[in-house]
């Protein structure tokens, strides 16, 4: 009976936590280089559980449990749309740009630049822009990027090279809310310098269509299992009265 019981239970757990993952890539189609996630799943043997709870019955005589073993994000160059906009900036290439936090640096491929009022490239309600020599400040006059990031004035005169960091694993990237990541767990980046192009942006990578059918998949789970460990829970209730009956 516990079988089940553990079985139902891993599912419903399992397929909640793809449920959330779906959803959120889904509320992100829009957003400027997201990059969609994926929920990677494992089984073990019962055996593991009744080990942990001291018991030692023989190997082979449970049945498997899914659980989620670790997020994945798929890493890949989205298509590059024109948009016209100055301060728009998509990484053709490898590489992120760096953005300055009020309390942490961050790591996106989001290009939906603005300018605060000190000048101030920034990516909005994260931070500032970096540049090799700190936040990139733009004349408010106009500028240019070169293909190589390197920012000009008006005058061709450079201002500053933009800032494009690649992580030594993509996996090891600690994943924050719209598409931003962060170098911990000893994550090692080294810069480089791919093509930058201003006026465009780069779409997410999240296929929509793919998505909400994922979602309904995941839902159908879901329910079933929920539905499954509420029977072996009235199954459950019935046994005990029974026994409390003899």
């Amino acid at each position: 009976m516990f079988s089940g019981f553990y079985t139902a239970a891993s599912g419903v757990l399992m397929n909640q936590r793809a449920l959330n993952i779906s959803a959120n890539n889904i509320a992100n189609v829009k957003t400027s280089g997201y990059q969609s996630k994926r929920l990677v799943k494992t089984t073990f043997d019962e055996q593991l559980v009744r080990q942990m709870n001291g018991q030692t019955t023989g190997i082979g005589g449970g049945s498997t449990i899914s659980v989620a073993e670790r997020e994945m994000t798929t890493h890949r160059q989205g298509a590059l749309v024109d948009t016209g906009k100055n301060f728009d900036m998509a990484i053709s290439g490898d590489g992120l740009f760096v953005i300055q936090g009020e309390d942490r640096q961050y790591l996106t491929r989001n290009g939906h630049f603005t300018q605060d009022e000190d000048g101030y490239l920034v990516l909005k309600g994260i931070g500032r822009v970096m540049g090799d020599g700190g936040p990139i400040q733009v004349e408010e006059g106009g500028f240019r990027v070169g293909e190589n990031g390197i920012i000009y004035d008006n005058e061709d005169g450079e201002l500053e090279q933009i800032q494009i960091m690649v992580p030594d694993n993509y996996d090891n990237l600690a994943f924050y809310d719209n598409g931003t990541y962060g170098a911990e767990n000893g994550v090692v980046l080294t810069q480089v310098y791919p093509e930058v192009y201003q006026g465009k942006l780069e779409e997410s990578g999240v296929d929509l269509n793919s998505e909400m059918t994922r979602a309904m998949e995941v839902q159908r789970a879901f329910q079933s299992c929920s539905r499954a460990l509420t029977i072996v829970d009235q199954m459950n209730q019935k046994s005990a009265s029974e026994i409390g009956k003899l």
